[in-house]
């Protein structure tokens, strides 16, 4: 029976590609799927797209391919990667002038469509509420201020690239799951009713997305356990048309493949592990079974899937003021009662200045700023370093500056011996994300599908 090995790329902007090198010299692999785009991540690139028009996609894009094509070129490999983040045809033209330097000739295959900031009010026309979707607050709230505004498309769009020829794929904003989906659907054949099939290489995409995370990395087990860290191999699944897949990882690499690192995998950002819903089918995990076959080896069968829903998921943002922030640390003896002292002359001092702040944010590194409210006491006395961090999110840059300027002084005018200075920083604009759903039908109609050889 025919199978598909697929290797899991980065598991957001910025990740290593090491472990990729890996996978594709030792791991027998025919696709990699790489995610570029966590949730926030089209923030960072909205940023980057004021700055220049021409930016607005991960920038990791080209240094990783120029390093991984020369090896997977040979052995046949494609990539699909959602790399183009906010502007798919920008990357693809950075892209094909990167591979004629290279001198190499390959297609190139760009998904366009995600974006539906242009067409809010079509939308809003044709009946479409464009409410949050976890507190239903009108959209009105923000409408003025959006920047950008993306669906979450599914494989469909994807698998037409791959039919079309193309040896790389670009997309914006897709399902993360999708990317691992669309070979699958493209190399076995899958029907877009198998409701069941689907689900299966769902379930396969989902752990496989986030990289080193299926492979013991970030792992809230026994992580001392896991071997070789500093080599980890990033996950591969072998797929067949049944829809059975083993999860495994490249020979040589660091890291652990078992029922335990992929199960806390299967269960992360899943809401309701009944309805895991995605653009192209809606995931039943309760009835999925995981056995380990071998070491570093896990058999996955038995997702169940029912059709996908009318709506997608819309991720928008939108400028929600300005941020400013100074940190500034003590040292032991009393380093915690020091940093608070220091924080209560601050806020007093806001106040005097009648610095204009819509939210405040205290918090004391080395002790509450992970653990907030659940932070032990009990400890609190003995702590050998503070470091106290104050923001504030303003209407203006002007009004976020004020709060740098009250630091300094506590130099040689607040509570003794500072044990470091994190100092000012220059306030930054801030987005919001503004989640919500429009009917897939009014999307999908405006996708689009180009492959273009090098």
């Amino acid at each position: 029976m025919k199978s598909v090995r697929i290797a899991g790329g980065l598991g957001f902007y910025g990740d290593s590609w090491r472990p990729i090198k890996a996978s594709i010299e030792r791991g027998n692999v025919q696709y990699v799927a790489s995610d570029h785009l966590a949730e926030l991540t089209l923030a960072i690139l909205q940023k980057d797209r004021q700055r220049d028009p021409n930016l607005g996609y991960t920038r990791d894009l080209v240094p990783m391919l120029a390093e991984l094509l020369p090896i997977a070129i040979p052995r046949g490999v494609k990539f699909i990667l959602n790399a183009g983040g906010l502007n798919p045809m920008a990357a693809r033209e950075v892209l094909l002038t990167a591979l004629k330097q290279f001198g190499l000739k390959i297609k190139v295959g760009v998904v366009l469509g995600d974006s539906v900031h242009e067409r809010l009010d079509e939308l809003q026309v044709a009946g479409v509420s464009l409410a949050h979707m976890d507190t239903g607050e009108d959209i009105a709230a923000v409408r003025e201020r959006l920047v950008f505004a993306n669906a979450y498309l599914g494989a469909r769009s994807l698998v037409e690239a791959l039919d079309g020829g193309a040896h790389i794929v670009l997309t914006g904003r897709v399902a993360d799951a999708a990317l691992f989906l669309a070979p699958l659907i493209h190399e076995l054949g899958w029907r877009w009713d198998d409701w069941d099939r689907l689900a299966q290489g769902i379930v396969v995409g989902h752990l496989l997305e986030c990289s080193g995370q299926a492979t013991g990395g970030n792992f809230g087990g026994d992580w001392r356990s896991i071997p070789d860290l500093a080599h980890i191999g990033y996950p591969i699944a072998e797929v067949w048309a049944s829809g059975e897949a083993v999860i495994s990882k490249a020979p040589g690499t660091g890291g652990r493949v078992n029922f335990d690192t992929l199960r806390e995998q299967l269960l992360y950002e899943v809401h309701d592990p009944r309805h895991y819903m995605t653009p192209d089918v809606d995931v039943d995990m309760t009835t999925l079974h995981m056995e380990e076959i071998g070491p570093d080896q896990v058999r996955v069968t038995g997702a169940t899937g029912r059709p996908a829903p009318d709506t997608l998921k819309v991720v928008a943002g939108y400028e929600d003021g300005v941020m400013g922030q100074a940190m500034l640390g003590y040292a032991w003896p009393d380093a915690l009662a020091k940093a608070q002292t220091a924080a209560e002359i601050i806020q007093q001092q806001m106040q005097e200045i009648d610095l204009k702040a819509e939210e405040t944010v205290v918090e004391y590194l080395g002790y509450n700023s992970i653990h907030g409210p659940l932070a032990d006491p009990g400890h609190a006395h003995d702590l050998n370093e503070v470091y106290l961090r104050i923001a504030v999110r303003c209407a203006d840059k002007r009004e976020a500056a004020k709060l740098g300027r009250l630091f300094p002084p506590l130099a040689l005018s607040g509570p003794p011996f500072i044990g470091g200075a994190g100092g000012m920083m220059e306030p930054r604009g801030l987005l919001g994300i503004w989640p919500t759903l429009a009917p897939r039908a009014i999307v999908e109609e405006y996708i689009r599908v180009s492959v273009e050889e090098a």
